[in-house]
């Protein structure tokens, strides 16, 4: 039998699905939420669903988002070492100046493109 409490949390679900949008010789996903321990195995998922659906280049589009956990930088890392096996690309755009900064630290921006928000 569903509670109420059962109902909010499939309704909180769906709410955090991502948009993905196939554009041509790439994927885009947006989480259009924080990419944070909370909904990173939601987005680990929705990322390899789309990286086994797609040939080309994956877009992660961090419009709206301003917070990337370590978790959820694990999952990005991840979905790029599992693209660079495969001889594809990772690129992350519209990322905030503070989650670039983040990811400059740690050189993430060496390893795959990350761009700001313009």
């Amino acid at each position: 039998m569903f509670g109420k409490s059962s109902f909010n949390t499939l309704a909180e679900q769906e709410k955090e699905m991502s948009e993905i949008v196939n554009d041509g010789d790439q994927t885009i996903i947006k989480p259009g939420i924080d990419v944070v321990a909370s909904m990173a195995e939601a987005f680990k998922g929705e990322l390899l669903k789309a990286i086994n659906a797609s040939q080309g280049a994956v877009v992660i589009d961090l419009v709206g988002v301003e917070m990337v956990d370590s978790v959820g930088i694990g999952v990005i890392i991840a979905s790029h070492n599992t693209l660079t096996q495969a001889g594809r690309a990772l690129k992350v755009i519209n990322v905030t100046k503070d989650i670039f900064g983040l990811f400059a630290t740690m050189r993430l921006n060496r390893r795959f493109t990350v761009e700001g928000v313009e």
